[in-house]
């Protein structure tokens, strides 16, 4: 039976992930598209806003298919973390955490799934299981370090480098 949840899980967070990249990144679903998606990033101080639409769009979707699937695990995971805390903070921050009043509710709940998860794989009812994929403990370790390294480094807008850069410099 745990393996029948994971799979439920997988395919809940998985299919509703890659529809809501899918609105970034083909404009499925009443979605914005690029364009739109860009503009309203670019209004979150993300710029240039497209090419973080895409890269947004790219994280929900392809990380909610290898979710979904349950391949190449831990990678959909943790690009679903890394597209969900990002939302947190840039699109969410400053407001109660109630998804009706706007707040990072729904992008945490995603968290904690993507998160629960990446802790205990995709089981046996997988892609990765059926194919005989898995990575090694190292690999998966120095991976997950890695994109813990990209969500506190690599997700600060270039102003705010150039910005933080001079200051440390002065």
């Amino acid at each position: 039976m745990i393996d029948l949840g994971l799979l439920v899980l997988r395919l809940g967070l998985g299919g509703l992930l890659m529809a809501h990249g899918g609105q970034k990144l083909f404009g499925w679903f009443n979605g914005p598209g690029p364009e739109g998606a860009g503009h309203w990033l670019e209004s979150l101080g993300l710029r240039p806003g497209r090419p973080w639409a895409i890269l947004a769009g790219l994280s929900e979707f392809a990380g909610g298919g290898m979710t979904a699937l349950g391949l190449f695990h831990p990678l959909g995971s943790l690009a679903i973390l890394g597209s969900m805390i990002m939302a947190s903070v840039k699109a969410h921050a400053g407001r109660p955490i109630w998804v009706t009043e706007g707040g990072a509710e729904l992008p945490l709940t995603n968290s904690i799934i993507a998160a629960s998860l990446l802790l205990t794989g995709p089981g046996r009812l997988s892609v990765d299981r059926a194919l005989g994929l898995r990575m090694s403990p190292i690999s998966e370790g120095l991976l997950v370090l890695l994109g813990i390294g990209a969500l506190v480094f690599g997700f600060q807008p270039a102003a705010e480098l150039t910005t933080t850069n001079a200051t440390k410099s002065h």
